[in-house]
């Protein structure tokens, strides 16, 4: 028998025993004793994989959250915990030491229990409860080893127990502009500083300066060292973990109508967050209910609670906001002792850490850490009396960025969810509704207070003139309560409102492009009785206006007729079924590319690799000298050369005949499990999706739906990202509202809910967000109580 046949056989066995252990039949409850909780939890399971988790304490509830995270992603949550505990190379081995060794840099180095004493009481026992949980079912897992997910006994290992304190130690969120700060340096080193505005235009507008006594030439590249590492994230391409790095058009949307604009009178609230496709999905949903607390939505597996959803009161959503939460600085080292450094006059030494990080099938490596007065040290050059020291905002003490939802997911009206908010650091978008029918926004993370002459734009000297001056608070960010136009959008577009101080605040200057918010402002503005459904229709919305703005710019090529007429008659629908959006995708994709080549001198490719897209559209509705001395004449060539070229290509994938190209034909979705690269391991893995899964939009539509047409694979138009989990709040009549969760709610392959809903979430066919008692029993297929150990 091959070993493709045997591992498939094996596969189809753990599944049944894994059915038979997880899955009962309606109307026959399982019971499972468990460790940790004070009293029986009560777990109901609908058709599409949410855990409804009952409980008598609100502690308890949290213990069911953890209980069910593990139970549905235990692979997924244990990856996570191991990657940012720096605990990988013990399972994979002497290529992943590095990566250890970076997030090791950036665990919190802090007083942990103090961090724990200054919790909400609420919060810290909720915390306790939902570790409690993980270990729970991990320690079920001894006795039931076809529990665990195949890879563990794959590869021959158990899953990590979890302890309190490492929620306090794990803060990595590297989603900064460290590698624009060096980009910027070389640029200035070349003399063409303002050859930055073609890749990143500041706003608001803002004019870049190197900072005194930076030595812009001495700049590179390997001075990120570890945190480059970080930023990557494990060594297996795009596969293993999440990379913190992401690209530019990675988003999300959200929304929030107030009652005076609703059909109902009630608010509604809106949320589709965008990340990269993969299998598992980056979120699971669940409800947990106790006296006191009744909260559904997505969470993160690893991360108590909800994170965007909603409890009896209110609903909460988010998007991502821009904070430059990262800065490097260069500090000067003391030729003779290279471990000193210079800062406040004297050279002080560096704080150093030994540790040790075990490695499977190898020795054990020692590494040093060093720590300098602005944060971890990521690289060191002895030889050049140089270092480079990063600052996070997330090491600050109080930071404790995992515990946030709780607050936030006990909050009952607008002055207690802001106080929740006051624990969360990443730079983030809420928007709020109540029952009582207000609706809110919230710009919240930590928001460094920067010395004078320093923007975070470009590095800056280490000395101690440029430290940071410690964080700003929650109330130095923008928010609104019951904005007067009746609605508030955020698509991750610039939104400091008119007369912000960015001048103190310096919050950020670097922001997404506006066009997917342009969208949503315009359908929310002339929609005055919208309803949850019409939200839904907006989250799948096509419609990319500036898309139909550049295609009618093209000009007459003879021979290409009807592929001119076809640009410039298109309704600017990215639809899956339409010809003209997979000509204009192409030709948009081929224009892009031959615009950077002739406005970008060669010389700085390497530091320019692509131009923003706002740039982009400004030169072709108004060419300038930038395109030369006939600006119209080459923007006009560079458009016949870009559609002839796309002719071509369309022809060689889809067929001569225009009028049979579609997009959802270069457009498929294919949701991968990044265990499916490991050797070996594809068999147990399988994908989910196809060349068959069609998919309309692009990266500037609502319904984001990104790719890559510059990658090196057979289909580079392939969907890579977008939304994939979805949610409409009828704000106050729960039961009507909508989600969906792409693309299961299991990270195991052996269960139904592996890849249930990719047909759902492809039609674009939103689910019932059962929330009422009464919904959540009839919709119940698997039920399930655990009882504390003690209690038989």
């Amino acid at each position: 028998m091959s070993g493709r046949v045997t591992r498939r056989a094996a596969l189809m066995g753990s599944a049944a025993a894994f059915l038979a252990g997880c899955v009962a039949s309606p109307g026959a409850p399982t019971r499972r004793v468990v460790r940790g909780a004070t009293a029986d939890i009560e777990i109901l399971t609908d058709r599409l994989g949410v855990p409804h988790v009952r409980a008598r304490t609100i502690a308890d509830a949290y213990f069911g959250d953890g209980y069910v995270a593990a139970r549905d992603h235990l692979w997924q949550l244990d990856f996570d915990h191991r990657q940012g505990l720096g605990r990988l190379a013990e399972v994979w081995g002497p290529p992943l030491v590095e990566c250890d060794t970076a997030n090791r840099l950036f665990l919190y180095r802090g007083d942990v229990g103090a961090e724990l004493a200054a919790l909400d009481p609420r919060v810290r026992g909720c915390a306790e409860a939902y570790v409690a949980g993980v270990n729970a079912f991990i320690g079920e897992t001894e006795n039931r080893p076809d529990l665990l997910p195949v890879v563990f006994s794959a590869l021959g290992y158990r899953p990590l127990s979890w302890k309190i304190e490492d929620l306090i130690r794990l803060r990595a969120e590297a989603t900064g502009n460290t590698r624009a700060e060096i980009r910027r340096a070389r640029l200035a080193a070349r003399g063409a500083l303002e050859m930055d505005a073609l890749i990143q235009p500041l706003q608001p507008a803002w004019k870049l300066r190197v900072p005194e006594g930076l030595d812009v030439h001495a700049v590179r590249p390997e001075d990120l060292g570890l945190f480059a590492v970080l930023q990557k994230g494990p060594p297996f391409g795009a596969a293993l973990g999440r990379p913190v790095r992401r690209r530019r058009n990675e988003g999300s949307n959200a929304w929030v109508i107030a009652p005076s604009r609703t059909a109902t009178g009630r608010p509604v609230l809106a949320n589709d967050p965008h990340l990269g496709f993969g299998i598992p999905g980056p979120r699971h949903v669940v409800h947990l209910s106790a006296p006191g607390l009744d909260v559904i939505g997505g969470g993160l597996p690893g991360m108590p609670g909800v994170m965007q959803g909603h409890n009896d009161r209110i609903a909460f959503g988010r998007t991502n906001f821009h904070i430059d939460q990262e800065d490097l600085f260069v500090l000067k080292t003391d030729p003779l002792r290279p471990t000193h450094y210079r800062h406040g006059g004297a050279w002080v030494p560096m704080t150093e850490i030994t540790e040790t990080i075990a490695v499977r099938d190898a020795p054990s490596r020692s590494v040093t850490l060093r720590y300098a007065a602005q944060g971890p040290v990521v690289s060191e050059e002895p030889d050049k009396g140089r270092a480079v020291a990063v600052a996070t905002t997330w090491l600050h003490a109080g930071a404790n960025g995992l515990l946030a939802n709780i607050g936030i997911n006990l909050a009952r009206d607008w002055d207690e969810f802001r106080q929740a908010l006051k624990l969360h650091t990443s730079p983030t978008n809420f928007v709020y509704a109540d029952v009582d029918g207000h609706i809110g926004w919230q710009a919240a993370g930590g928001l460094p207070a920067r010395a004078e002459g320093h923007d975070g734009l470009l590095p800056a000297p280490g000395d101690g003139r440029y430290d940071w001056r410690g964080l700003q608070t929650l109330d130095d960010l923008p928010h609104v309560l019951d904005p007067a136009c009746g609605w508030f959008g955020t698509s991750n577009q610039m939104n400091l409102p008119e007369g912000y101080d960015q001048e103190q605040r310096r919050v950020s200057f670097e922001w997404s492009p506006p066009y997917r918010y342009h969208r949503v402002s315009e359908w929310l503005t002339e929609n005055a009785r919208s309803t949850v459904r019409d939200s839904a229709a907006l989250q799948h919305d096509t419609l990319s206006k500036f898309g139909r703005s550049l295609a009618v710019l093209m000009p007459d090529l003879p021979g290409y007729e009807a592929e001119v007429a076809r640009l410039r008659q298109w309704d600017g629908d990215v639809r899956a079924d339409s010809a003209a959006a997979a000509l204009y995708e192409v030709w948009w994709s081929k224009l892009r590319v031959a615009l950077h080549e002739h406005v970008v001198p060669k010389a700085l490719h390497d530091l320019v690799p692509e131009l923003d897209v706002t740039v982009i559209e400004a030169l072709l509705k108004a060419p300038d000298r930038r395109l030369g001395a006939r600006p119209v004449a080459v923007r006009d060539a560079l458009m016949r050369q870009a559609l002839m070229a796309a002719r071509e290509e369309l022809a060689r994938r889809l067929g001569p005949d225009s009028a049979m190209w579609r997009w959802g034909a270069l457009h498929s979705v294919t949701v991968r499990s990044p265990l499916a690269r490991v050797p070996g391991m594809a068999d147990l893995f399988p994908p989910v999706g196809g060349a068959g899964d069609a998919s309309g939009g692009d990266a500037y539509t609502v319904m984001a739906r990104w790719y890559d047409a510059t990658r090196k694979v057979p289909n580079p138009y392939e969907a890579t990202g977008g939304a994939s989990y979805l949610m409409v709040c009828d704000v106050g009549a729960w039961d009507n509202s909508l989600f969906l969760n792409f693309p299961g709610q299991s990270d195991d392959p052996r269960s139904p809910h592996y890849g249930d809903l990719m047909p759902e979430w492809l039609a674009g066919r939103m689910q019932p967000f059962t929330f009422s008692k009464e919904g959540v029993e009839a919709a119940t297929v698997q039920r399930e109580t655990l009882t504390p150990g003690d209690r038989t």
